[in-house]
């Protein structure tokens, strides 16, 4: 049993809906905008926590953040596959006591990330890979945790914690469709700066770009659950 932590409606699963379909998987869901009800642990087989523009810091706002954490830290405790996307690995790294903070500059778009060199026994990124942004914060790394890759603006852009616990900053499961998405939705953050695209070029990447993504998206949910690729 797959559980998805989905926290707006425009935010959805994109290409992991495919890997999972391709596995049988079983897939249930949290929607926190519609209800907050959480599953018990005992007999999920992975958590993928996805993206929204709230922030894991307005608990005082959105009480059901507290109760995602603590689900979080949980899970991690029991050894549970967890892979959390942009606001999901931020929750990831609040719930194991991490800061998070806003970044100097939003990155919005399509940016290159660098592999983290010398980390060993641990899920590689190719040496450097254009990937898709759209953040306005960044966290400290949990403890125990190894950082899995950087980019020119921000420093924790990826982090494992043990065998089968993945936080990525960025999103390897946009697809063409989810990226209209969450331009529609979120549009009004596309304001100049060092590390936000216009709409137009967003919108101009190539397809073989998504397929690319969606492999290595693909690599990671096979890396943390030890299912073939």
């Amino acid at each position: 049993m797959v559980h998805i932590l989905q926290h707006v409606p425009f935010e959805g699963i994109g290409s992991i809906g495919s890997w999972l379909s391709a596995r049988g998987g079983n897939i249930s869901h949290t929607r926190f905008f519609e209800s907050s009800t959480l599953p018990k642990l005992q007999g999920l087989d992975l958590i993928i926590a996805m993206g929204g523009p709230m922030s894991v810091n307005d608990e005082a706002s959105l009480s059901w953040l507290k109760t995602e954490k603590l689900f979080i830290r949980e899970a991690v405790a029991l050894g549970l596959p967890v892979v959390g996307i942009c606001l999901g690995a931020q929750l990831i790294a609040s719930a194991l006591g991490a800061r998070v903070y806003s970044n100097e500059n939003k990155e919005i778009g399509w940016f290159e990330i660098e592999a983290t060199p010398g980390t060993h026994g641990v899920f590689c990124f190719p040496n450097r890979t254009t990937v898709f942004h759209w953040h306005g914060e960044t966290f400290d790394l949990p403890a125990g945790a190894v950082r899995l890759a950087k980019s020119a603006g921000c420093a924790n852009q990826a982090f494992q914690i043990g065998d089968n616990v993945i936080g990525l900053q960025f999103h390897l499961e946009t697809t063409a469709v989810s990226a209209d998405s969450i331009i529609t939705n979120c549009r009004q953050e596309l304001v100049a700066g060092p590390y936000v695209q216009s709409e137009s070029r967003i919108r101009a990447v190539r397809p073989e770009t998504y397929t690319t993504i969606n492999r290595l998206m693909s690599d990671v949910l096979s890396y943390v659950t030890r299912l073939p690729r």
